[in-house]
C-alpha cells in the first residue's frame, strides 16, 4: 500500500465509507492527521481478543495502532509517522479493526 498521507478531502471521503452501518465510526483526529476511534466490548476477555488480532495483523503488514485498554474499552489511534498523516495502510487497518471487532461483538438493533 502506499504510504502517500491522504488529503483532507480524500479523509472524509474515507471517513464517511468506514462509518457505513456502524454504531460507532471513525472521527479526525489531530487536525486531520489522525483517525481514532474508541471500541467497547462487553468484558476485558473480549477486548484482549480484538487487540490480540489487531496485534497479528499490524506485525504482518508493519503498521501498528496508537491504541490503549482500560477493561472493556479500546482506544484506537491511527496515524503514519513517516507521512505525518492518514495514508491508506491506516484505512486497511481500520477496515481490519471493524471487521474483528464485528466478529467479537454481537449485531446491534439500531433502531431501538
Amino acid at each position: 500500500l502506499t504510504t502517500e498521507s491522504l488529503t483532507q478531502k480524500e479523509l472524509s471521503i474515507a471517513l464517511k465509507l468506514l462509518a457505513r452501518d456502524k454504531p460507532a465510526s471513525w472521527v479526525e483526529a489531530k487536525g486531520g492527521k489522525a483517525m481514532s476511534k474508541t471500541y467497547e466490548f462487553a468484558n476485558f476477555s473480549q477486548a484482549w481478543a480484538f487487540m490480540s488480532r489487531t496485534a497479528l495483523y499490524a506485525e504482518k503488514n508493519d503498521h501498528h495502532p496508537e491504541w490503549s485498554n482500560v477493561y472493556n474499552i479500546v482506544e484506537v489511534t491511527l496515524t503514519t509517522h513517516d507521512c505525518g498523516g492518514v495514508t491508506k495502510k491506516d484505512m486497511a487497518l481500520a477496515m481490519a479493526m471493524d471487521s474483528y471487532s464485528s466478529d467479537i461483538l454481537p449485531l446491534r438493533d439500531l433502531s431501538d
